[in-house]
């Protein structure tokens, strides 16, 4: 046998995973040995591998591998996340390139357009992770969108319904104006930009006087129910009980006093807009004030916005000041920079706003969560993100569960009048006819008087089962899987995720199963450039790992990845580092030969 020179990991990589894949030599059924599990955090179907995927699939493989050697049954499972809005963007992009608009085809042919999406396009990570020499169980794929674990789903919802943990309500949410839907905490960015800080003056009813308010959104003024100051600050202590005048609109409203009030900041004295800001709704709702909605769904003023009306809000923002500085209404307006929320899928300014949302009370879950963790039932790596996690649990709200979105699984309840609590909560049509008729006492109603609830659900209400439904454990407790592989040994995930992913899976498993999902929780840093900038496309500071495990080989990205990085702790990528990875698996090769 003739060894050549030098090392090609173009001429062994491939040639030795596809003889590993026919050989089945990573595929796992339960058996009599000691289980070693992993389950992949699923990647958006619409995403493909970038270099933090590199990092945290290299970690999952040395982790699964060794135990492999060390006599355990491992199983690692792959599979992938629907991505609600970052999909539905997709295909609706898709269509309006063939002259097809959303708004003129039904929810059925839309989800038929999505599925065939997803079946060209969806697969691309998977593949690129086999690339990456990922020993994944890869007869075990998921997708959080197929049928059982769409079912799983909706028996959970179901479930937390009856138990009176789901309820439907009004509250304040980030509503991204271009995808037409509210999203979640963390898929807000938030983005420095250059704006305004507008001094208005609200005259004091009764009087010439005037109290004079700071904002960065005055084309808010039209959902003004009151103004806010500080119960300990003494400019203001002669106004108790008083009222004052809305500019512009005209509407007389009280000034009331609240702890939340900054003294320091601006004048001291808050406009609050419960319709449009959350920390207003929260004062709003403490003082009994009411709700005036002014925007309509594309952040266009709506018939509250008087002659704005039709107007969109930065139009209108340009419009008003002109309007207050005409009317004596406007004391200044100084250069200001803030943080503005921005939706990480589209890139549109959030707009807070008030809206009817499906809500999941989180106060009961959390506490036996948090225990688990406190009390080392599951190990963090590194300790330190337990006191973040703690924070975050001890402070936690009630979790927003609904989407304004097609592409996801469709809300289980079943609207049979129009009154706000008309309706019934089932996981088929059947079961809501039932309960619908014996609701109403009248078994005249059929399946053709129900309308199902157009919402979606939140990705992450899929993906805080997935330790359990890959297993098909909620459907069926007593699964031979389930039982063998759950709990699971190890996460590995990114400490951005935390509270979105990490505390709801230990919620669900406490929940659902009565133990904790996985033993240890592994954070891996976050990967950066030079210049400590996190690495995305929209910045074009990351490097394709595709390109560079063509460069250098699969085992030189992976070496050069995990050298540099340790637990928790970011990695400031330099393509230096693959080339020691290279270099690493040259001595291997050299010592071989």
């Amino acid at each position: 046998m003739q060894i050549a020179d030098k090392y090609s990991p173009q001429e062994t990589e491939q040639k030795w995973y596809d003889f590993w894949l026919e050989n089945k030599y990573f595929h796992s059924t339960p058996d009599d040995r000691p289980p070693y599990t992993i389950v992949i955090p699923p990647p958006n179907v619409t995403g493909i591998l970038h270099m933090g995927h590199m990092l945290n699939n290299t970690i999952q493989d040395v982790l699964v591998r060794r135990a492999r050697m060390q006599g355990f049954n491992a199983c690692w499972v792959p599979g992938t996340d629907h991505a609600s809005i970052a999909t539905e963007a997709k295909v609706v992009a898709k269509l309006k390139s063939e002259g097809i608009s959303k708004k003129d085809i039904t929810r059925e042919e839309f989800l038929k357009h999505a599925w065939e999406w997803k079946e060209k396009y969806g697969g691309t990570i998977l593949e690129q992770l086999k690339k990456l020499g990922c020993s994944c169980d890869w007869d075990r794929t998921r997708f959080t969108m197929e049928e059982n674990l769409s079912k799983s789903v909706i028996k959970v919802f179901v479930d937390l319904y009856n138990k009176g943990l789901i309820y439907r309500g009004y509250k304040v949410v980030n509503w991204d104006p271009e995808a037409q839907t509210n999203i979640s905490d963390e898929e807000v960015i938030f983005k420095e930009q250059n704006g305004k800080l507008y001094y208005l003056k609200y005259k004091i009813e009764g009087t010439e006087d005037f109290l004079t308010v700071a904002t960065t959104r005055p084309e808010t003024i039209f959902g003004d129910v009151a103004v806010c100051v500080n119960p300990n600050d003494e400019r203001y202590s002669h106004l108790k009980g008083k009222n004052v005048i809305v500019p512009i609109v005209g509407r007389v409203v009280p000034i009331i006093e609240d702890d939340y009030v900054d003294i320091e900041f601006g004048t001291g004295a808050l406009k609050i807009t419960p319709a449009h800001d959350i920390n207003d709704y929260e004062i709003g709702q403490r003082h009994g004030l009411p709700i005036i909605d002014s925007m309509d769904n594309d952040a266009v003023l709506n018939e509250h916005g008087m002659h704005y009306q039709g107007q969109g809000r930065f139009t209108v923002r340009k419009e008003i000041a002109k309007e207050l500085e005409k009317n004596d209404l406007l004391l200044k307006a100084e250069d200001y920079v803030n943080k503005v929320g921005t939706s990480e899928r589209t890139g549109a300014v959030i707009e807070p706003k008030i809206s009817v949302q499906w809500f999941l009370k989180m106060s009961e879950m959390a506490k036996p969560a948090l225990d688990v963790v406190m009390d080392n039932k599951i190990k963090f790596h590194p300790e330190k993100f337990k006191n973040t996690y703690r924070h975050w649990m001890e402070n936690v709200h009630d979790w927003n569960i609904s989407r304004q979105l097609w592409w996801g699984q469709q809300i289980p309840a079943f609207y049979y009048g129009t009154g706000e609590n008309e309706f019934v909560v089932a996981e088929n049509i059947e079961d809501a006819v039932k309960l619908a008729q014996e609701k109403t006492s009248n078994s005249q109603l059929q399946a053709s008087d129900l309308k199902q609830d157009e919402d979606a659900l939140d990705t992450w209400f899929s993906s805080w089962l997935w330790p359990m439904s890959v297993f098909e454990g909620i459907l069926d407790p007593e699964n031979k899987d389930i039982n063998y592989y759950y709990p699971t040994a190890d996460l590995v995930t990114g400490p951005d995720i935390i509270f979105f992913w990490v505390a709801r899976m230990i919620m669900a498993g406490l929940e659902f199963r009565q133990e904790v999902p996985f033993k240890n929780v592994y954070f891996t840093g976050i990967v950066r450039d030079k210049q400590r900038r996190k690495m995305s496309k929209q910045l074009g500071n990351s490097p394709d790992p595709i390109d560079l495990i063509e460069k250098y080989g699969a085992d030189g990205v992976r070496v050069g990845s995990l050298l540099s990085s340790a637990a928790g702790n970011d990695l400031l990528f330099d393509e230096d580092l693959m080339l020691q990875g290279r270099n690493f698996a040259t001595k291997i090769w050299n010592a071989y030969k």
